[in-house]
């Protein structure tokens, strides 16, 4: 944005407009990804804008272009009204530059009240420090703000217009699957869809699914997955035969690549003449319900929800998708907003127990010390727990992370998969059987880092209005994770 008074006030004003503008492009395109591992693309408006029409024609341009959110940039004082960002989709934010020169400063209060007003919120982005005219570098302050709010405009709009999949209903009473429609479509801009859970029985009875993937996957599952199959602690009676496990195995697998293609539907369905079923449900994040009348009756949900949520399965490594335990569309909708702003796969974990470090020295007598001396929290429901959360996939300096599915390397994938054992599930619980997974660490407990959020999934353009680009920290939250009998313990700690 540009002061419009021609005739030496705005001409004194473009290249530094510009160059503001340019220099933000730069930093998002070199700091944030889309959901494939490419830089995220900005647009730039033609020229600078000083009057409504040049704001009608940059409008015109960034719906072309399908832009998902702007920034708007300014070092001076502008016609606010004329000129603001209208649409009342976009996410927006406004970077007044911190000069003593031009009236920035004023042009960012002034339009944010405008932004208020006209009930568009709008994010405020201002330096701590004055800048000389002639900076065209971005202070690391600012620089950080601009992908705070970048990596949350893009997640909003990447949600927008997308789906999530009940399949099933209500879990045991649980709040979090009592899917509120209202709450889907105001605030993330998302419609719901929902199938019985009898549509995943039909598909398998009538072959609504791909045979020749099902045999690829079975041959992956027997050789990553079913060769750790764990001992079985159920009693006798309850025990299933060899030939029922196995059985159980066949089943999960078609179940997961069913559930998969009603989230997103599935071009080998359309070949085999089931035109319906290839459109799937544009379903960004699922949930399913399982207990109790699914799990009562067929073996679990496990299997599916964990090979769904990892970034890797027989079709190679992929990004991961969102698939929340018990149909929990609260936890599913976390699992989202980690998801997008990360790049990263999700773990979906009861928050079983907070193991203080008195407690911890009563029950087996050892003092919890560094990360761990406050104490430990105990997370524990196999469910949708991510392969990716094993610890097992490590950084240039060997030390185990969870990465964007593209930096996985396929020693990342085989280690994941042998650190994680599939019990045959308590039958006192889940009467229908499957298995139940372990992740257990190959080594001793140790930190694994998660990385700055970065934008995933479609991609979605974010758009500066009008080239150096500065590196932001970001804190690490930083997770351990430890093998306890047949439970997961994992340990969630701040610096």
């Amino acid at each position: 944005m540009i002061d419009g008074r021609q005739g030496g006030v705005r001409e004194s004003l473009e290249e530094k407009t510009m160059n503001m503008a340019r220099a933000v492009a730069a930093l998002i395109g070199e700091n944030l990804k889309n959901g494939d591992g490419s830089p995220v693309e900005c647009v730039i408006a033609d020229g600078t804008i000083g009057r409504v029409g040049e704001t009608a024609a940059c409008a015109e341009k960034f719906e072309r272009e399908g832009v998902g959110a702007t920034i708007t940039v300014t070092p001076c004082w502008c016609y606010g009204a004329e000129t603001m960002d209208m649409n009342p989709y976009w996410p927006k934010a406004v970077w007044g530059f911190n000069g003593t020169e031009r009236p920035g400063a004023v042009y960012l209060a002034a339009v944010l009240a405008a932004h208020a007003q006209k009930g568009l919120p709008a994010f405020g982005i201002y330096g701590h420090d004055v800048q000389d005219m002639d900076d065209n570098t971005i202070p690391n302050d600012v620089a950080e703000k601009i992908l705070r709010f970048a990596k949350a405009a893009q997640a909003v709009a990447t949600m927008r217009g997308k789906s999530y999949l009940s399949m099933g209903s209500v879990s045991m009473g649980i709040a979090g699957s009592i899917v509120d429609p209202q709450f889907f479509q105001e605030y993330l801009g998302m419609r719901n869809e929902s199938i019985d859970l009898t549509e995943i029985i039909r598909r398998m009875a009538e072959g609504i699914y791909d045979e020749e993937e099902f045999e690829k996957a079975m041959l992956w599952t027997a050789k990553n997955c079913k060769v750790n199959e764990g001992r079985d602690f159920n009693n006798p009676e309850k025990t299933k035969s060899r030939q029922q496990k196995d059985a159980d195995w066949e089943f999960i697998v078609k179940m997961t690549i069913i559930m998969r293609d009603l989230m997103e539907g599935n071009p080998k369905l359309l070949e085999k003449g089931f035109k319906e079923e290839a459109i799937g449900h544009n379903a960004i994040a699922a949930g399913f319900q399982g207990q109790r009348q699914w799990t009562d009756f067929y073996p679990n949900g496990d299997y599916s929800e964990a090979l769904l949520n990892t970034s890797f399965d027989w079709n190679g490594i992929r990004e991961a998708y969102v698939v929340a335990t018990e149909n929990d569309a609260c936890n599913g909708v976390a699992m989202l907003f980690g998801h997008l702003l990360t790049n990263t796969a999700q773990i979906f974990s009861d928050v079983r127990t907070y193991w203080s470090p008195e407690a911890v020295k009563r029950v087996t007598g050892r003092e919890l010390t560094g990360r761990a001396a406050n104490g430990i929290i105990h997370l524990i429901n196999s469910g949708a727990t991510t392969l990716d959360g094993s610890g097992q996939a490590v950084n240039e300096l060997g030390q185990p992370v969870m990465k964007p599915y593209w930096e996985l390397s396929d020693e990342d994938v085989a280690n994941c998969l042998k650190a994680t054992t599939w019990y045959p599930a308590n039958r006192d619980y889940f009467r229908g059987g499957g298995p139940r997974l372990n992740v257990a660490a190959a080594k001793p407990p140790r930190s694994v880092t998660m990385p700055p959020p970065i934008l995933m999934r479609r991609e979605c353009r974010v758009a500066p209005l009008a080239d150096s680009a500065s590196q932001t920290s970001v804190t690490d939250a930083r997770v351990f994770a430890a093998s306890v009998g047949s439970m997961m313990m994992v340990c969630i700690l701040d610096e």
